[in-house]
């Protein structure tokens, strides 16, 4: 695999395990493996100088749910750099002080001296709150650090958080929503189905349509960051001070420290500290205290530069492995899954661990019986290090399946994988094939989950995608689950699902190694579905990231018989895919930084930055200096206020209709 073939696979790898952590709160892999794969991409991308846009190095992490409305915050969120070891934290002190240092040569107004500020770090789920005349207006996730999630409904079970203030100017304030220790012991005593971890249970709350639910929980926040405010602040600790004065709950520690020494005491004491509190705290915040030196450092285009978030080292523990079961995927690969004796980690009991093959369990020299090192980070699936002692008396050998251990076919060998054939009536390939094509990011059919799949592929009769489009009225009402309104709302999915992009309709229907964003490239190459599966070696290998590895597995599947006769089938249910226009960019945009706000009838937002972005422009989440051209619809909201204010052009009623009909003529 060459380095831009590798890059491009690294990102597709990482952005799905992004989406199972951010977004499901369903981690696949543990932290470490991660950060393995991250350092592995961002490495390469400075190598080679390939930088995507999509590249998670570039992007804070996130996918928005459909299940809430989408919350556009006025400011963008920002994630939190991060350090394991006391050399990259001097490194990044170091830094601060050249940046510090090289302003102050250049300018009159000096910076301070450099001051840190600490904070525990906890491990929940972040959420932005927006207060106006001194009333809690919204509630929202982080998201993607642009666009969030509204729960604000679900805030409002949270006791502590005020839904008054004193304070009457707009300011938004980011909290951490937390499920103390206790309160998960007690909910795991009086529940017959426990909760996994802390982490876990305060985003599942958040995210949770029943809000009697998250109440039962019993949430907690803490107040840390004012992201847009119209507030004056010199120093972190005052703007702390604000958060406490206006009653928003900060959590009562903080230290200020002046120096590398004293925060390397401070981070030990803190180690062992956090074990004795009632919160799930995986390390320190550690942020410079001075806000003028914070905006003279500004931010990358995924973390600020004046904080960094110093990460405790994995808690390690010892257990016996007991047993090993092998699982099958949407493309057939079947995986280990290892069994141990239960372990608790910090109050989380475990008894599962992740293993990534045959290989992986030969390397470690796994048996069952092993005494094993067994790791677990930060709140993830654990992660079996290798055996404890070599000399394993008492075990049993791991023995390789041959059959599948789901429809008992003979299974193949791939490269380092193992691979059931039976794409046809092995149940697990089949269950994960329907939620992968359901997706959003695919055909779009909300509701279809996996308990969804598992009720149509054992009562329905369901065997190949395109059954789903048979399903009628009848056939869902007497299922589990399945009143009236619910059948009605996947029948209505299913079949708005018939129109499609080219783009979702190509990443819907599997192709190996083809993400979300080769879909894409897949697309605007070749503009229709047919093009697209008669495409040649020579015109896959043309697109950027696409090298021969991918091209052939692209033409192997289209020339399968078994999937070609699949797909005309789906076509055949009413499936339309929509062609993709032939028209020249145009260029009246060019370098014009664009801001919407507010509902525009007739057009979704979308479609509007897909029409601006086709004219060359950018299209932006908040107004700023920066900002070109504010686009205002109906209920604009603050980002019109901030354009007057700023002086920048607004378009509006007529004046709007006519701008974006003009876009649709340069765009022809």
């Amino acid at each position: 695999m060459d380095k831009k073939e590798r890059i491009r696979d690294l990102i597709d790898q990482i952005n799905e395990l992004n989406y199972h952590y951010y977004t499901l709160d369903k981690p696949l892999i543990s932290d470490g493996e991660y950060d393995k794969l991250y350092d592995e991409l961002k490495n390469l991308e400075e190598e080679t100088g390939i930088v995507d846009k999509f590249s998670p190095t570039q992007r804070v992490g996130g996918v928005i749910l459909d299940k809430f409305e989408k919350h556009y915050h006025i400011s963008r969120l920002y994630s939190q750099d991060k350090s394991q070891n006391y050399e990259d934290l001097k490194e990044w002190i170091n830094r601060c002080e050249r940046l510090r240092q090289n302003y102050n040569n250049t300018h009159e107004d000096k910076l301070k001296k450099l001051e840190f500020i600490t904070e525990y770090k906890f491990d929940g789920l972040t959420i932005n709150l927006t207060y106006n005349d001194g009333v809690l207006q919204t509630a929202a996730t982080r998201g993607n650090g642009i666009v969030g999630e509204n729960v604000l409904e679900q805030v409002l079970t949270i006791s502590s958080i005020p839904t008054k203030i004193d304070e009457k100017s707009l300011i938004e304030v980011q909290a951490e929503a937390v499920m103390p220790l206790s309160s998960l012991k007690k909910y795991n005593e009086e529940n017959e189905v426990p909760l996994k971890n802390a982490r876990n249970a305060a985003a599942g709350a958040i995210r949770n349509l029943d809000t009697s639910q998250t109440k039962k929980r019993n949430l907690k926040a803490y107040f840390y960051q004012i992201p847009t405010n119209e507030l004056s602040f010199e120093t972190e600790e005052e703007m702390l001070k604000f958060l406490e004065k206006q009653k928003l709950p900060v959590y009562p520690y903080y230290n200020l420290i002046d120096n590398f020494d004293d925060l390397v005491k401070e981070i030990e004491r803190i180690k062992v500290q956090r074990h004795k509190i009632d919160i799930l705290t995986d390390g320190v915040v550690i942020k410079i205290n001075d806000i003028k030196t914070q905006k003279v450092l500004g931010y990358t285009n995924k973390f600020p530069r004046w904080s960094i978030a110093f990460k405790y080292d994995p808690e390690e523990y010892t257990t016996i492995l007991e047993d090993v079961l092998w699982n099958v995927g949407r493309t057939g690969k079947v995986t280990p899954s290892a069994i141990v004796k239960p372990v608790d980690f910090s109050g989380v009991t475990v008894r599962r661990a992740t293993l990534n093959n045959y290989d992986d369990i030969e390397r470690k020299k796994l048996r069952i019986g092993s005494k094993v090192f067994i790791r677990r980070s930060n709140d993830v699936i654990p992660e079996i290090l290798g055996v404890v002692d070599e000399n394993q008396k008492n075990t049993k050998k791991i023995e390789k399946p041959s059959r599948c251990p789901f429809c008992n076919s003979e299974l193949i060998e791939g490269n380092v994988h193992i691979y059931c054939p039976n794409s046809i009536s092995c149940t697990p390939q089949l269950k994960a094939r329907l939620v992968h094509f359901a997706s959003r990011e695919a055909m779009d059919i909300d509701g279809l989950s996996e308990r969804t799949a598992e009720l149509f592929i054992k009562n329905l009769n369901i065997n190949e995608i395109y059954d789903l489009y048979d399903i009628g009225y009848e056939d869902l009402i007497k299922l589990e689950s399945f009143k009236e309104k619910k059948t009605n709302n996947l029948l209505n999915a299913i079949e708005n699902s018939k129109e499609c992009d080219l783009s979702n309709f190509t990443y819907a229907i599997g192709i190996p190694n083809v993400g979300v964003k080769t879909a894409n490239d897949l697309a605007n190459k070749f503009r229709t579905f047919n093009n697209l599966r008669n495409a040649k070696e020579d015109e896959l290998i043309e697109i950027e990231d696409i090298g021969e590895k991918t091209a052939s597995y692209i033409i192997d599947f289209f020339n399968d018989h078994n999937i070609s006769k699949s797909i005309d089938i789906l076509l055949s249910k009413g499936i339309k895919i929509k062609e993709i226009d032939k028209g020249i960019k145009s260029d009246l945009l060019k370098n014009k930084n664009i801001v919407i706000t507010g509902s525009i009838d007739n057009y979704k937002r979308n479609d509007l930055k897909k029409l601006i972005e086709n004219n060359l422009g950018n299209v932006t989440s908040s107004v700023s200096k920066n900002t070109d051209l504010v686009l205002c619809g109906q209920k604009p909201g603050s980002k019109r206020d901030k354009a007057i204010e700023l002086g920048i052009e607004i378009l509006e009623s007529e004046d709007l209709l006519d701008f974006i009909e003009k876009l649709e003529e340069n765009y022809e």
